[in-house]
């Protein structure tokens, strides 16, 4: 694999582990200057991409990378002056076919909407996991400002619901094409309000996103704990909705469960229509995979396309990165592989460790979820924000793994036995009268065996 094929194959899956605004924002006009040694070195166009994707992102790339090439040691990004030409840019018409069908399609999204043109309801499998989000926002597209406003979309990482909001933008800008639409990540959201502040631009940033007439925002859970912030977009929220505008938001929990969120705001998201999306059936994985390898036309027999979604069950993005390692295959091979070479290329992504489950797991799910960290967890507090989420890993350890209650206690800080049988009772017991909370634990789950 060359350099240039090492990286396109990168970003294909890159794509679908970080958000398509981030990967515009980072990872556009990036690619491979040299690879010797067991050394890659990326070109990035200035030093705060450099700094980024260093700091955030580099162990996802370099996981990726060794995934391809085990004999990759080391990820060095570069800053190249002047205009550049990324190897990856080549004329379209010099290009294979299969390659081209490979090219990454989200950094073409529009300028003004940050809509990725790829992310369409055609293309959007509705299965019984999805089909009440779905419809929901069916009904927005028909009326958009008018039904379901806001609509709140939840469910874990990598079920589409990325996908389903840009695919309502899409639509909206194609039937409406006077309506001003902006779609955004709630880290860019955030960011633009530092920025605004820092430059004291804070009436223009205020204007550009009270001015439109759909607002999409992506990611909402990662407003928690900044009040500016937060303080920004429910002024923005009270704007647009008096104005009779539609507002949408996701996340990857419910309102209620997103901690260190102003009451104010979490009323807002709770107005309109909540709607959730939950883990695909084999079915509906098997018809995602169907749909993806055909619209590149890879012809995979049945039985590798059964194989990866027997084994790949609870993360879309998981399944596009199966099909992405596929079709790389192909493009090299100029055929489609056979099962045995499929269970060979997907091997580190089914046989992957994180998928076993273990305490520690399960505790960095529970503190993730709920905004803690891991030592307030174990602590002693008597907090109700930490109490909580205590008694629910005390009773996950117990369920999935089922450790004993003097191993669960002495996890804890050294509790008694009781401590732990009274906390996983609690929570047996709550589940049975609260829809809420197994919606809660559900999400935690998917987390846990998610990845």
């Amino acid at each position: 694999m060359t350099k240039d094929e090492l990286w396109q194959a990168t970003l294909a899956q890159l794509q679908f582990q970080i958000s398509s605004a981030n990967f515009a924002t980072w990872l556009k006009n990036t690619y491979v200057v040299a690879k010797k040694d067991g050394g890659v070195t990326v070109s990035v166009p200035n030093n705060f991409s450099k700094e980024w994707l260093e700091n955030k992102y580099n162990k996802i790339i370099f996981n990726i990378l060794r995934s391809l090439d085990v004999e990759i040691r080391e990820v060095t990004y570069l800053v190249e002056r002047g205009p550049q030409k990324p190897a990856a840019a080549a004329p379209q018409e010099a290009r294979p076919a299969q390659e081209s069908q490979l090219e990454f399609q989200g950094l073409s999204a529009d300028k003004t909407t940050n809509l990725s043109p790829r992310y369409v309801f055609d293309n959007f499998i509705v299965g019984p996991f999805n089909e009440l989000a779905h419809a929901a926002s069916l009904a927005v597209v028909k009326n958009p400002g008018v039904v379901y406003n806001p609509l709140f979309v939840y469910g874990g990482v990598g079920l589409g619901k990325t996908h389903l909001l840009q695919a309502v933008g899409n639509k909206i800008g194609n039937d409406f094409s006077q309506k001003k639409i902006r779609y955004l990540s709630s880290e860019r959201f955030t960011s633009g309000v530092v920025s605004a502040i820092r430059n004291h631009t804070i009436d223009a940033f205020r204007s550009a996103y009270r001015d439109v007439d759909v607002l999409i925002v992506d990611d909402v859970q990662f407003l928690a704990g900044k009040d500016k912030t937060q303080e920004e977009l429910f002024h923005t929220f009270n704007t647009l909705y008096e104005r009779g505008r539609q507002i949408i938001f996701s996340s990857d929990r419910p309102p209620k469960a997103i901690s260190a969120l102003e009451e104010r705001l979490r009323s807002r998201f709770e107005g309109g229509m909540i709607a959730d999306i939950s883990l695909p059936d084999f079915e509906t994985r098997m018809a995602i995979i169907k749909a993806k390898t055909q619209e590149r036309s890879l012809g995979i027999a049945d039985d590798v396309l059964e194989y990866v979604a027997s084994h790949i069950q609870r993360n879309i993005r998981e399944l596009e990165g199966a099909i992405n390692r596929l079709a790389a295959f192909f493009r090299l091979n100029n055929r489609a592989p056979e099962l045995g070479e499929a269970k060979g290329l997907l091997k580190s992504v089914i046989s992957s460790p994180s998928k076993f489950v273990t305490p520690r797991k399960i505790l960095e799910a529970v503190s993730e979820f709920y905004d803690l960290k891991e030592r307030e967890l174990l602590a002693l507090s008597r907090k109700q924000e930490v109490v909580k989420p205590r008694q629910i890993a005390m009773y996950l350890l117990r369920e999935e793994l089922k450790s004993s209650y003097p191993f669960i206690g002495k996890r804890f800080g050294g509790k008694d036995h009781t401590t732990a049988i009274y906390a996983c009772e609690k929570i047996a017991k709550e589940l049975q009268a609260s829809e809420s909370l197994v919606e809660e634990l559900g999400l935690i789950r998917q987390r846990i065996y998610g990845g």
